[in-house]
């Protein structure tokens, strides 16, 4: 079958199309290239306005005054450029509603374009999209990305996820549900939302390509200093919670100074990150969601102990009775609390670390999850 996977910003249609691929199909994926630099067989994205200092300069003035991405306009010339390219593919997948992004516009032509020239195309509901976000507004969730807009409203995450719940944005919402066969979650932070949608095809877990990621052995958290690793993508500051994280490991820094070595990071590229977090035993990564994310799982299968969304609904879906992760509610002092648990009962470190490796063995390695979307889409 021919494939194509429409975006990437979390690695998740790479592991997808390693598992494809290992099945025997041909898959193209497709980027808009963010700093993470995530490998893709055609880039689409903007390097006029962006690599030039003058020039993104201008942009970001535009930008100010009209609330126009230029940038956008040249993510759109590319695409057209290269058309012939998103033609004549079984199955195309959308990492979102909104997957490359251009203007609201010229993003509908592309979509236009994509329906028009592939047999199906299915959604991946794995981001902020319309469903989700007035989920949120509505209050469903106990706690959301959202929750911190309360106290933070200029956060800069605040306005991008709003965007979502706009009367235009939901003009391309309408579009893309019309043409799509089915949308599938990849956790629970988007099932729940889609739950009685029409369109709604279930959750099928993020691929995860356990090949490539082993567990590191690190230094027994039982006889030497136990790390931490707070890794920070300064736009999704409030986002992930990581306000929260700091504020408890300066605590945990007094607390256990003599016990702890904690690693701090900012907004590096994809390599550089996972190579800083080799060495740690804990990795803290987002404080406002029921599931993981793409960075928590592949943590998890290197066995690192991540704290991240593991609430009562993920454990429910997932039949267990003992934690694969910390579930890092958005509250100090229970955070301070779970890592003194841990720093103080280093034995559950390990413990944690060989059932979190198990569990994306299970349920995430990504020949079976690739297995799991070709059944979805040959329906």
């Amino acid at each position: 079958m021919k494939i194509l996977l429409l975006g990437e910003y979390s690695r998740f249609h790479n592991s997808l199309k390693e598992g494809l691929v290992k099945l025997g199909h041909e898959v193209t994926l497709v980027s808009d290239n963010d700093f993470k630099n995530y490998p893709a067989d055609i880039f689409l994205y903007s390097t006029i306005f962006k690599d030039n200092y003058i020039l993104n300069k201008i942009r970001q003035g535009i930008f100010r005054i009209l609330k126009l991405d230029i940038a956008h306009l040249e993510i759109a010339f590319r695409f057209y450029r290269k058309r012939k390219q998103f033609k004549g593919f079984d199955v195309v997948q959308l990492i979102n509603e909104y997957p490359l992004p251009s203007t609201l516009y010229l993003e509908a032509k592309i979509l236009k374009y994509i329906f028009k020239n592939n047999k199906k195309t299915f959604l991946s509901s794995s981001g902020d999209d319309y469903i989700c976000v007035n989920y949120m507004l509505e209050g469903k969730f106990r706690y959301s990305v959202l929750t911190p807009c309360e106290t933070y409203p200029d956060a800069r995450h605040c306005q991008y996820t709003l965007f979502y719940a706009t009367k235009s944005f939901k003009k391309l919402h309408d579009f893309v549900f019309q043409n799509i066969q089915a949308v599938i979650a990849g956790d629970m932070d988007y099932s729940i939302p889609l739950e009685g949608h029409p369109k709604f095809a279930g959750l099928i877990p993020y691929p995860i390509n356990t090949e490539k990621l082993q567990v590191i052995d690190v230094a027994s958290p039982v006889t030497s200093k136990i790390v931490i690793f707070h890794g920070i993508n300064n736009v999704n500051y409030y986002k992930k919670g990581n306000y929260l994280f700091e504020k408890a490991l300066e605590v945990i820094s007094e607390k256990y100074n003599d016990r702890v070595e904690i690693i701090t990071t900012r907004s590096v590229p994809y390599s550089t990150y996972v190579t800083l977090y080799n060495k740690c035993h804990i990795l803290l990564d987002q404080a406002f969601s029921y599931d993981q994310g793409y960075n928590a799982l592949e943590a998890m299968a290197q066995g690192k102990v991540v704290f991240t969304g593991a609430e009562k609904e993920f454990m429910q879906h997932y039949n267990l009775t003992e934690r694969v992760a910390i579930n890092a509610l958005p509250d100090v002092n229970a955070l301070v609390n779970d890592l003194s648990y841990l720093i103080e009962n280093p034995e559950e470190i390990i413990a944690i670390s060989k059932r979190a490796r198990a569990f994306i063995e299970k349920e995430h390695e990504h020949i079976k999850v690739a297995q799991k979307y070709l059944e979805k889409w040959n329906r």
